[in-house]
């Protein structure tokens, strides 16, 4: 079959050309033939799909499963209630706001639509795609054209006419050429057929977007798992291996820099690398497609599948693959790059982030560690990991006894803090002594209730906590500080001690001028209750762990 070339692109001006070439092009959508068609999100592979027969050859031309489901496409919502049935307001809210645009709504089918399109099921997908010549096309046909991606089955979908072309080329009837995909990644899908609507496929619009018109929307355990034997599909892309290189693929996830250095780790002869634009310098000597900046998902988008076909040319046996994180468009993008893959996926597991938290008596510090347990985190009050360990450490109490005498342990083994601190608490060189003892076996259990803990958050809460070295241990530490007054108001109400007393306590030590001082960020406590500082501690310490995140992801403390 001879394929024929529509090129739409650099005709601005010449009206009747354009004119003549999309009416060539729905012609062929008229006459039962196939044409791939460029739209916003990717190259769709078209045909009438009120011609079953037409829709068939869809199926044979990409060598598709029949249980496959296609998505037709519309000009405006207006044509809904013509191949749809029981449309919910629901649709029409979504239209307004996102059509034409990359977004497919699943909807019941009216008898219109043949069985082949939908795959028996009872639903169909519809669509308004954003780009004028498709529009036109549709428009000049009369018809709903039903067009999956236009690429051999399980192929990296097309961007460009090139692409298609490659795959296509005597295959189909004609190939329109309207220049590159601007978005780069197929359709979002959206079931509104249950309650509440659930995303079948994350695509062009990010799972964000819709969720501030939507509320509530769940999602498909097939956007991050393969669909089990005998489940059948509801949309497409769900069910089988797609957008598939030539050459096996490994996607790693996690912090980019982390996972920079984890495809090194597996480099070998035969290797190619999917990366971010920061780390190419990392794989001198081996075929590299940049993904994009870290940063930038759109571009990420736009060169996916441009990366995964890049490969079919050379020698490349195996493709080791970055991936960006789930928010915006990088839930689409990685969906692809997973199922590129089959989903055969490398966690690197996440750098644990470390607090410190130092403060006076009466700031806080205890509010703000429960903040950090309510975030799911590791919390320790090193005071009292010292106490447990005076139990549970033989050596840490000879060395105390070694140090400054029997005396300071009563005879049922309990430490004897009062006489221990008359020989500490005004002699300095006596205090560092005994600090270095403390510290010297303090950290070490400290970093071991770190490692064996599964969580990502650990604060470390020491009044010393540069003076033990402590601070070394730390991500970021954090002053936590409340003026003198409330300060005295909290340990009188907590310990149950007089004004004058607690006021000693308060001036024996550091002034929160020292621990902003020394401390990277500050958490300042005003809050009336021990309730409400922790919740704005809460919100504090979110905010920072998406700072830290961000700094470690670019190569900054």
């Amino acid at each position: 079959m001879e394929t024929k070339f529509i090129d739409l692109t650099n005709i601005k001006g010449q009206q009747r050309i354009v004119e003549e070439k999309i009416q060539t092009a729905a012609d062929i959508i008229r006459s039962g033939g196939l044409l791939a068609v460029p739209t916003e999100t990717v190259y769709g592979l078209g045909a009438n799909a009120l011609d079953e027969a037409a829709v068939r050859r869809i199926f044979e031309a990409k060598g598709r499963p029949q249980d496959n489901p296609l998505i037709i496409h519309v000009p405006s919502a207006q044509w809904l209630p013509r191949f749809c049935v029981d449309v919910p307001p629901l649709a029409y809210t979504l239209a307004r706001n996102f059509w034409p645009g990359p977004l497919t709504m699943i909807l019941k089918r009216s008898p219109a639509i043949p069985a082949a399109v939908t795959a028996g099921l009872d639903t169909v997908g519809v669509r308004c795609p954003a780009h004028t010549v498709t529009q036109a096309i549709i428009r000049y046909a009369g018809v709903p054209i039903a067009a999956p991606s236009a690429n051999l089955s399980g192929r990296p979908s097309c961007t460009s006419a090139a692409d298609v072309a490659a795959d296509m080329d005597g295959r189909i009837e004609g190939i329109v050429d309207g220049g590159p995909c601007t978005v780069g990644v197929e359709s979002t899908i959206v079931d509104l057929t249950v309650s509440p609507p659930r995303m079948l496929r994350p695509g062009g619009l990010p799972l964000e977007d819709l969720q501030r018109v939507l509320g509530e929307i769940d999602v498909d355990k097939a956007v991050s798992a393969p669909l089990g034997e005998g489940e059948a599909p509801k949309a497409p892309g769900m069910k089988y291996r797609h957008y598939a290189p030539k050459a096996a693929v490994t996607v790693f996830t996690g912090n980019p820099r982390r996972t920079a250095q984890a495809v090194v780790q597996r480099l070998k002869p035969g290797v190619g690398v999917i990366c971010f634009d920061e780390f190419e310098s990392l794989f001198q000597g081996y075929e590299t497609h940049l993904l994009g900046p870290v940063d930038d998902k759109e571009i990420q988008a736009q060169r996916v599948f441009d990366a995964l076909r890049a490969f079919d040319t050379g020698n490349v046996t195996e493709i080791l693959a970055q991936c960006p994180d789930n928010r915006g468009l990088g839930l689409a993008i990685g969906n692809r790059l997973k199922k590129a893959a089959g989903f055969n996926v490398v966690d690197v597991e996440e750098e644990r982030i470390i607090l410190g938290l130092t403060g006076g008596t009466g700031a806080g510090k205890t509010s703000a560690l429960k903040a950090v347990e309510d975030l799911g985190g590791l919390a320790l009050d090193c005071d009292a990991v010292y106490y447990e360990l005076l139990n549970t450490d033989p050596g840490l109490r000879d060395a105390i006894a070694g140090a400054f005498g029997s005396q300071v342990f009563n005879p049922n083994g309990a430490l004897n803090r009062k006489a221990l601190g008359e020989l500490v608490f005004g002699d300095n060189d006596r205090l560092d002594q005994l600090n270095d003892i403390v510290f010297r076996f303090l950290r070490p259990e400290l970093e071991r209730r770190i490692a064996a803990f599964q969580g990502k958050l650990c604060a470390l809460d020491a009044i010393n906590l540069f003076e033990s070295g402590i601070d070394r241990l730390c991500d970021c530490t954090v002053a936590v500080t409340s003026p003198i007054e409330m300060r005295v108001r909290r340990i009188m109400e907590r310990d149950g001690i007089d004004e004058k007393y607690a006021r000693l306590r308060v001036s024996a030590q550091q002034q929160d001028d020292y621990f902003r001082e020394k401390c990277d960020r500050e958490l300042s406590n005003t809050a009336e209750t021990p309730k409400a500082f922790r919740e704005a501690a809460k919100e504090f310490f979110k905010r920072l762990i998406e700072q830290i995140k961000e700094d470690k992801a670019n190569g900054r403390k």
